[in-house]
């Protein structure tokens, strides 16, 4: 047998940014949860926790049709690489509902001001299992790629406003 000629990745190499550490990033959602080990028997149970929101991520509903429109696309795996390439963060896709709604998660104090609803404190947020894809109904659109990362607002912002644009531009 040949000897392999790949390099193995360092420490600032991108390629452990592509095998993240679903352990620490599970660890980390579920300490969101006054009882972390209640998310962790929720997520092995149903394959989702409800986690609060407000002390370790907020989230930004965003209904799928918004999404689409900006991607101009409605096919799931397009979509899903497109909200990766824009907003380098954590997505949630929840599809119980007509196109469906994205949530980004964002840190509890990051300022928005765009056309989504921000949720917060008082709300209890549907947070798929860390890693292989258990439900077709509540899915991570862009998974976690390390502990305690998040989305920036301003991408969102940056992302959303092109359906105005495309508005105008068909008008």
């Amino acid at each position: 047998m040949a000897e392999s000629k790949v390099p193995l990745p360092g420490p600032e190499s991108s390629a452990r940014e592509q095998s993240p550490d679903h352990g620490a990033i599970a660890d980390w959602f579920a300490h969101a949860h006054p009882v972390a080990r209640q998310a962790v028997s929720e997520w092995a149970d149903h394959g989702v926790a409800l986690l609060p929101l407000g002390e370790r991520f907020d989230a930004i509903r965003v209904p799928g049709r918004l999404v689409h429109a900006a991607l101009g696309s409605d096919q799931a795996d397009v979509v899903d690489q497109a909200l990766a390439d824009w907003l380098y963060g954590p997505v949630i896709c929840d599809t119980r509902t007509g196109s469906g709604c994205y949530y980004v998660l964002v840190a509890p104090d990051a300022a928005w001001r765009g056309p989504a609803d921000r949720l917060r404190s008082g709300t209890y947020l549907a947070v798929p299992r860390i890693g292989k894809r258990v439900s077709p109904v509540t899915y991570w659109a862009v998974p976690p790629s390390r502990r305690g990362h998040l989305c920036d607002p301003a991408h969102l912002t940056a992302l959303l406003s092109t359906v105005e644009a495309l508005k105008a531009v068909e008008s």
